[in-house]
């Protein structure tokens, strides 16, 4: 079995206003970062359009179907600040979700070790019924919510460590006692939730924010101290990883100052810990990253860390 790599040219068709941070050429970096021949084994698919009644497991249907309707003809168009959509984005949404559930049939019935789904609008501030941050529907969210219903999973975590607090996620697993959800992220800075004292209803969100500022021992002492022990004791079946990499010190949205080193650590600690509960089963997905040679770079990092599984 090998790291399986998701991704879809229609992700490159979601446009977004002049100078947005959030742009096809994320995805076009990503693609020439990860044409090294060391990544020539990599097996590489296509991301299908996800069911909507798989998007509907986290997102009701009447909100899908008004972020459908809302899709321009031409042009583009803003669903708040910073959130657009063009022709081309409900499509890019559903490859998005698409390759996140794909990624979990291939890692769930063995044909993958794991996988890595490089797609774009990314997933982690969309709630239940609010796109918010560049996000429409919750990519991570989806995939852990499938895996449950269509694998029998029965504890599911997600680990985020996009720079940025994944209050979507949050939001949709509140109340679930079968989903853990673990982020680091920089505070103060958008979208405002995520401070320690946010646990859910179970004690199953784990928030270890960093300060502006911070830099590889902060950020390793956080997932150290807080998320690794609270992952072990959950013990999950399958861990999905937001993987935003605007931690970087080169991003322009965010003032934490790793390297691909700490991603690099911060992967195998991730994957130490589905070694030992989840059969080393891991599906990660895009998330944040706006300076395209820190995002490129990261995320060979990333994916050589998972090809090593």
């Amino acid at each position: 079995m090998s790291t399986l790599l998701i991704t879809h040219p229609a992700c490159l068709e979601h446009l977004t206003p002049l100078g947005h941070p959030e742009r096809p050429d994320r995805l076009r970096a990503i693609e020439r970062a990860l044409e090294a021949e060391k990544f020539q084994t990599l097996a590489r698919v296509q991301a299908p359009i996800a069911p909507i009644e798989a998007i509907a497991l986290c997102h009701p249907m009447d909100y899908i179907t008004a972020v459908r309707e809302a899709g321009p003809k031409e042009g583009l168009i803003h669903l708040d600040a910073d959130t657009a959509m063009s022709p081309g984005t409900f499509e890019a949404a559903l490859r998005a979700a698409g390759g996140a559930i794909h990624a979990v049939d291939e890692v769930l019935t063995k044909k993958a070790a794991n996988a890595f789904i490089a797609t774009r609008p990314p997933g982690h501030h969309a709630e239940t019924a609010r796109p918010m941050g560049f996000c429409l529907f919750d990519n991570a969210a989806i995939a852990a919510r499938y895996a449950q219903r269509h694998y029998g999973i029965a504890n599911a975590a997600i680990v985020d460590f996009d720079v940025h607090h994944g209050n979507g996620s949050q939001e949709i697993f509140w109340s679930d006692k079968t989903v853990m959800y673990c982020s680091t992220h920089q505070m103060p800075l958008f979208p405002g939730t995520g401070a320690v004292g946010e646990t859910g209803e179970h004690n199953t969100v784990v928030n270890a924010p960093l300060r502006p500022g911070d830099g590889a021992e902060a950020f390793r002492a956080a997932l150290e101290s807080r998320i690794l022990p609270r992952l072990a004791e959950f013990k999950p079946e399958l861990i999905i990883i937001s993987a935003g990499f605007d931690a970087h010190m080169r991003d322009p949205l965010a003032n934490i100052n790793l390297a691909e080193a700490d991603f690099v650590w911060a992967t195998q600690k991730i994957m130490d810990i589905a070694d030992r509960f989840a059969g080393g089963r891991i599906v990660s997905l895009l998330e944040g990253g706006y300076d395209l040679q820190a995002l490129g770079n990261s995320v060979a990092a990333h994916v050589a860390t998972l090809m090593h599984a």
